[in-house]
């Protein structure tokens, strides 16, 4: 069995990627700050908790967290309604708290009930928001905050009025040159990115953002008219000493314990942030290439510890987030060292450079979200889920337009429901056989297999050893859900990181899943 990637094998690969989250985070942690009616500082210190601490606590490779835009709505009625800051960062600890008491009642177990048609309807939808929210600050509109999902918007307009009004009305030539040149570049650079020598792991997006700088100063030298103002630029907080950078951060108000509001509030970021996470990570775990699984029970603990500590220190509530994550795979990062060094760059940062990041333009970050945002939502996705059938095409239509026009969270939530309709009529019976002697290790389905026997599935699978000769023997099944043959799928691609031999067996209709035999050997549906 090849060696596990150690921190040292997977150095060259993770400090690129590293560089990648964190300008994209940058962005998203102040806009969420803004959007939440916290202190801008408030959204960084989430943003580095959740990748150092959050990070080193988790068992997820790629998943990165920090403040999330599902929250933003929840955090903006708490803080209006409680009588202080404060008490909120007690809140945040408190819900930290309650989180560690998920982790131990092992309720990170109903992840695994989201349908999978939910998930990638969730990834297409932030991919679409992406896109459509930075539209307008590639024109210069910077009227909204950045990392919103929310359909409407501050300002008084929506996703798709801010972007009429933003080239009709709020057009940037400075701007639209910046973003235009940097989403050339980074097209550009992954087709025809350098596949050995040092140059590969030059992270595109630092290009684009040292690009963005460079073009406005030299606006500012040749073309004033061009030049970007400091409201279409990053707004870090500057410390002019340590002692007023120390101010910068809050400590919960504890004499607030016993406020029945304050803990209202503690048990809503509970469980918002936890489904939130437990999404994100479940999604994550999905587009991971080597398609290693996340244990979530262990995940509730580790975003339980990073709000305790981000609470402590005055940040906002932290939650896995897809859009770094996913930016994060993209960069081929390996390990959670990636995720960790993203937390470590933006505490430098904001230590060292503060006056250097403000000099970046929001149209620079616009299009490096932009590029993210295509690669979660490519045409070919929607083709895929179209050629599965209406139980798994419907159920992702559904859950991005509901993100859409609503929000994420209220969009996961009608997407779950209709996805559980869809699963409730397809889904009735379990029966699945483990037999392990020596090396040989037989799975064998008694019948056919259907949604509610996910769990039991993925929890045969996880408990097949390494240097394993394996047989999954579905002969008797007429039937086998998509969901579980993505699992199925997932397994074998991460089988030859294992030294495991799979072979399939059965005869199975068309109308569910067939054999290729490829040397990947998956199972795909005819």
């Amino acid at each position: 069995m090849p060696p596990k990637a150690s921190f040292p094998s997977t150095l060259k690969a993770d400090l690129p990627a590293s560089i990648v989250v964190a300008l994209v985070a940058l962005p998203l942690c102040l806009g969420v700050a803004l959007a939440s009616g916290a202190p801008l500082f408030s959204g960084l210190i989430a943003g580095i908790v959740g990748g150092i601490v959050v990070g080193g606590l988790s068992t997820s490779p790629l998943s990165v967290s920090g403040p999330a835009a599902g929250l933003t709505v929840i955090v903006l009625a708490a803080i209006e309604s409680l009588p202080s800051y404060e008490v909120f960062l007690l809140s945040v600890v408190l819900a930290g708290v309650l989180q560690l008491a998920f982790s131990a009642t092992r309720s990170g177990v109903l992840s695994e009930f989201v349908p999978s048609s939910v998930i990638t309807g969730m990834l297409a939808a932030i991919g679409l928001i992406l896109i459509l929210k930075q539209v307008p600050h590639a024109f210069g509109y910077d009227g909204d905050y950045e990392g919103t999902f929310q359909f409407w918007q501050a300002d008084g307009k929506n996703t798709f009025t801010a972007i009429w009004y933003a080239v009709a009305e709020s057009v940037s030539a400075g701007a639209v040159i910046i973003a235009v040149l940097g989403l050339a570049f980074l097209f550009w650079w992954d087709a025809n990115k350098p596949k050995d020598g040092p140059l590969r792991y030059l992270p595109g997006p630092l290009v684009v953002v040292l690009l963005g700088v460079g073009l406005n100063a030299v606006f500012g030298l040749v073309a004033p008219s061009l030049a970007l103002g400091q409201t279409h630029l990053v707004s870090v907080p500057v410390a002019a000493s340590i002692g007023e950078f120390a101010k910068l951060f809050s400590l919960p108000d504890f004499s607030a314990i016993g406020s029945s509001a304050m803990w209202t509030v503690a048990a809503t970021l509970a469980i918002v942030a936890s489904l939130e996470s437990l999404l994100s990570v479940k999604a994550i775990d999905e587009i991971d290439p080597r398609r290693r699984t996340t244990d979530k029970n262990w995940e509730l603990m580790a975003q339980g510890g990073g709000n305790i500590v981000s609470g402590m220190l005055g940040g906002l509530p932290v939650t896995s987030v897809i859009v770094r994550s996913s930016a994060n795979v993209e960069a081929n990062a390996q390990s959670k060292a990636s995720t960790m060094m993203h937390g470590a760059w933006l505490l430098l940062s904001v230590l060292l450079i503060p006056t250097v990041l403000n000099l970046i333009p929001l149209a620079a970050l616009a299009a490096i979200l932009i590029a993210t945002g295509y690669k979660l939502t490519k045409p070919q996705l929607f083709v895929k889920r179209y050629a599965q059938g209406w139980t798994q095409f419907v159920p992702f239509v559904v859950t991005i337009g509901a993100i859409l026009f609503t929000d994420l969270l209220v969009g996961i939530v009608i997407g779950l429901a209709v996805g559980f309709v869809f699963v409730i009529a397809r889904n009735f019976r379990t029966a699945i056989t483990y037999i392990h002697e020596g090396h040989d290790v037989l799975v064998r389905a008694r019948r056919n297999l259907y949604f509610i026997h996910k769990v039991e599935l993925q929890r045969v699978l996880t408990q097949i050893p390494d240097n394993s000769n394996v047989m999954i023997d579905l002969s008797s099944t007429s039937y086998v859900d998509l969901d579980n043959v993505d699992i199925i799928n997932a397994f074998i691609k991460g089988a030859e990181f294992r030294d495991i031999t799979v072979v399939v067996r059965g005869d199975i209709s068309q109308r569910s899943a067939a054999l290729i035999n490829a040397p990947s050997q998956e199972v795909r549906f005819a």
